[in-house]
């Protein structure tokens, strides 16, 4: 059973954008039945992930944004910050090297910063896992889990305390990844679906198809991997996506929630996402309804977040803010109160593009512009950071990637609290 939920989901979503100011980020980084359009988004993303290996390069350089245009609009290609004419100023304090400003019901991009820089996820990723799988599972089905399950989850990883021997519902299992950030809940439910390297094709497929172009996966929990990247906009992609589902958006809104120990006992776990619970000093931000947070020693923060008020809801992500262990949260809630300022005629910078089987249309070129003076992740790099292991939307490559991200996962340590 879901633990108490902060406000219910409303469906309009707030306009709001800034007047324009100069560029000041750093550049540092501190279970319902399927429906038809359900089974159609799986015969996609089957075939997507089935697709051969010709249509999946190994290497890819930065796509730019070249003639065809921008995912989402030519000013998110744009450097320094993009805001509608006549819009009020941003906050001052905004060091993070991108982020973004939506409306969730119409998907109007209302302010960005670099919304298309590629930067590592951490586990924001995993809103991304849950849009794959969550209704691959009844929620009431039940998991012994064994060593096997857990044999993937490096030491140092986030984790909610899934034990082997001890039986979980996939609901308890669901809880454990959006509370808790649980990288073990990852393992068991990826396991469940069919492996690591499967979860991770069907995650790459399930990006193609909405359209997030930013986002190559290597592991299916947004564990620290060479190549493994996104964006600020593809987050805000999946964090929309995710929140049209009834299911996602009582986990991702649960502050509270009853888990098994051993010996039959439950304990209680608590979101770690700061400005819905109100934890390490951050105070919960009126109309939260989710989304995810991430840490890694590598990534940084990563944040993706949604409010409601007055009617209308609005997406923010932040990525990789200067150091500051509450910095991105502080920012994300800027951000939204800046956007609920705003009125309705607020002019867009940009839109959140459509999923392809839900009657988007196509994208015609990758993202990833060249912003000035930023150095753009490529094929060449082999960190973090970097696109040292690159596959197409099909996810050919991401099968391959998936098999081998168990070995190399021990080699980055991944922070407890926030991953």
């Amino acid at each position: 059973m879901y633990g108490p939920a902060v406000h219910a989901f409303s469906g309009p979503s707030p306009h709001q954008p800034p007047q324009h100011q100069p560029a000041q980020q750093s550049p540092h980084q501190p279970s319902a039945s399927p429906s038809a359009a359900t089974l159609s988004r799986r015969s996609l993303l089957a075939a997507a992930a089935a697709a051969p290996l010709a249509a999946a390069p190994l290497l890819a350089a930065p796509a730019a944004a070249a003639a065809h245009g921008v995912v989402g609009g030519a000013r998110l290609a744009a450097g320094g910050i993009q805001a509608g004419a006549g819009a009020a100023a941003l906050p001052r304090k905004l060091t993070a090297r991108a982020w973004l400003v939506a409306d969730h019901d119409s998907g109007e991009v209302l302010a960005a910063y670099r919304a298309h820089l590629r930067l590592a996820p951490a586990s924001t990723l995993k809103m991304l896992f849950a849009d794959t799988l969550l209704d691959r599972f009844a929620r009431t089905e039940r998991r012994t889990v064994t060593d096997a399950d857990l044999a993937g989850v490096p030491s140092g990883s986030s984790l909610v305390g899934v034990r082997a021997g001890v039986t979980y519902t996939v609901e308890q299992l669901w809880l454990g990844v959006f509370l808790r950030s649980g990288n073990d809940a990852v393992q068991v439910l990826a396991r469940m679906n069919g492996g690591v390297a499967k979860t991770v094709a069907e995650m790459q497929a399930r990006a193609a198809d909405l359209q997030a172009l930013d986002t190559r996966v290597v592991s299916p929990d947004g564990y620290d991997q060479p190549g493994q990247l996104s964006s600020a906009y593809d987050l805000a992609l999946f964090a929309r996506h995710g929140l049209r589902d009834a299911g996602f958006r009582a986990y991702c809104a649960t502050r509270t929630a009853r888990f098994p120990d051993e010996g039959g006992r439950t304990r209680v776990i608590e979101n770690t996402d700061r400005l819905l619970s109100g934890s390490s000093g951050v105070t919960p931000y009126p109309g939260l309804i989710g989304v995810k947070n991430g840490f890694t020693s590598n990534a940084g923060n990563t944040f993706a977040g949604a409010a409601t008020r007055a009617g209308r809801t609005l997406i923010v992500t932040v990525l990789h803010p200067e150091s500051g262990h509450n910095a991105v949260y502080e920012e994300t809630a800027a951000l939204l109160d800046w956007g609920f300022a705003q009125g309705s005629s607020a002019r867009p910078v940009g839109t959140l593009v459509e999923a392809l089987s839900e009657g988007g249309k196509k994208a015609t070129a990758a993202a990833a512009p060249p912003y000035p003076g930023v150095r753009q992740a490529s094929s060449a790099d082999g960190g973090p950071n970097g696109w040292g292991m690159l596959g197409g939307a099909g996810g050919a490559v991401a099968i391959a990637a998936g098999g081998a991200y168990a070995l190399r996962r021990r080699r980055t340590r991944q922070a407890p609290p926030d991953s």
